[in-house]
């Protein structure tokens, strides 16, 4: 493979949500962006910032989206989320004329089977909680019965960010077990699920970019996953985050460099598994010292859109470099400011929502900042009507973005930007940072 930078890259991304449109709208910031294509399921705003791939999004048509590919001179594609990762689309494209961004089948395993995930993570002596696995239910009972501790019962496949449960009691648990692995809420993902030690703290969300080698940790953000505000209600994909975050000192940071993100990778080696890609740890700040909760395979959503409005550099450049193993000629930096990303909702979400609702006021929405400010407004869960109008098509809807000098102001504007967008049942939280800003 070629290890020099075309002046110009044809780029596949793959995705169709709001981390993808915030990726795409960084791309679009690179010189070196040649054609930009997108899959034909994107939302709305993508539809309009590059051209749709005419071929199916698929391993089973992977022979020709690689020859499609071949006949456009696409020569870097993206994989946005973690269903294609899991499905081995890296493998099955990945050639000396085509970069694929994203770990292969058995690098993304981390993410689609926690079970295995844990594993390594003993066998690397990675501070994490102390879990066990069952397959069925009776034996997951069986060993909550020795239990007194509150714990977290986890589906161990990929469900989106929704397939984990904090236990009060043990009927919680009882309960979550029985939606799981009986009325199977998350299908497939739930045929195995892990009991684990319900850990005490701050949580953190640590992206880096890995090339097989190099790590290159980006500046860390905290997300907020339940639906309500005070951090209640079931967990969802993700109801906001923001970066940077006052949680992540120097010397956690190092920790969680020495201590998880630098004996993962050594582990993934020792199996044969080169990672490139993002690798995202999930971390728990307890008492104790820093401990992993779970690893993902690809950018969060919503960190990616926090992440994107600070990152400073040429976004072509650093993928390209990260898929070909290149990382050590990369510099990195981001904005002083701070960004707060709030997610506007369907009403109903993670529940049962309503789809084809007319969206209004996003001019108004961006048009909220001040000098020295700015507000993203990125589409998740959107589409065009008949008629041309813009409809909600998902329960995630937009993600309001706003940079800022300080959190706390990046947490108004994002609220007062988000206020201005109108669709029926719409819903937001106003106290994503909440966690950080009540210690201030």
């Amino acid at each position: 493979m070629s290890t020099s930078l075309p002046s110009k890259v044809n780029v596949l991304l793959i995705g169709g949500g709001g981390r993808e449109h915030a990726i795409a709208w960084k791309l679009q910031q690179s010189s070196h962006l040649g054609q930009l294509w997108i899959q034909p399921s994107a939302n709305a705003a993508l539809q309009s910032m590059g051209r749709v791939c005419p071929e199916e999004i698929s391993v089973k048509r992977a022979f020709f989206l690689k020859r499609w590919c071949e006949r456009e001179e696409v020569s870097l594609v993206i994989i946005g989320p973690e269903g294609p990762l899991a499905e081995g689309l890296t493998d099955a494209l990945a050639s000396p004329n085509l970069r694929v961004f994203g770990p292969t089948q058995a690098g993304a395993r981390l993410e689609f089977d926690k079970a295995f995930a844990k594993q390594m993570m003993r066998q690397a002596s990675i501070p994490t909680a102390d879990a066990r696995a069952f397959t069925t239910m009776e034996q997951a009972v069986r060993y909550l019965t020795t239990r007194e501790d509150p714990v977290v019962i986890k589906a161990t496949g990929l469900c989106q960010g929704k397939g984990v449960v904090v236990c009060d009691t043990r009927d919680d648990a009882l309960d979550a077990i029985e939606r799981i692995m009986v009325k199977r809420e998350f299908g497939d993902a739930g045929t195995t699920v892990l009991i684990e030690e319900r850990l005490k703290g701050q949580e953190l969300s640590v992206l880096a970019l890995v090339d097989g080698s190099n790590i290159w940790v980006l500046d860390p953000c905290q997300d907020h996953k339940q639906v309500g505000e005070g951090d209640v209600g079931p967990n969802t994909g993700g109801m906001g985050a923001y970066s940077p975050t006052p949680l992540a000192d120097e010397a956690t940071m190092t920790i969680i460099h020495r201590d998880v993100l630098v004996p993962i990778v050594d582990a993934l080696r020792r199996e044969g598994v080169i990672f490139r890609g993002v690798l995202f740890a999930g971390i728990m700040l307890t008492a104790g010292g820093p401990k992993v909760l779970e690893f993902n395979c690809r950018f969060g959503d919503p960190e990616t859109q926090a992440i994107m409005v600070r990152l400073q550099g040429d976004l072509v450049e650093i993928l390209w470099a990260c898929a070909g193993g290149e990382l050590e000629n990369i510099d990195l930096s981001f904005d002083p400011r701070h960004a707060c990303c709030v997610a506007v909702c369907s009403g109903g979400y993670p529940g049962e929502f309503a789809k084809g609702r007319v969206i209004g006021g996003l001019e108004s929405a961006a048009a909220a900042a001040l000098e020295h400010e700015s507000v993203m407004v990125f589409h998740a869960g959107t589409a065009r009507n008949a008629a041309g109008e813009l409809v909600t098509s998902g329960g995630r809807v937009l993600t309001v973005t706003a940079l800022a000098a300080s959190l706390s102001r990046a947490q108004a504007l994002a609220n007062e930007a988000a206020a201005r967008i109108s669709f029926e049942g719409a819903f937001f939280r106003r106290d994503i940072g909440h966690r950080v800003l009540a210690a201030l």
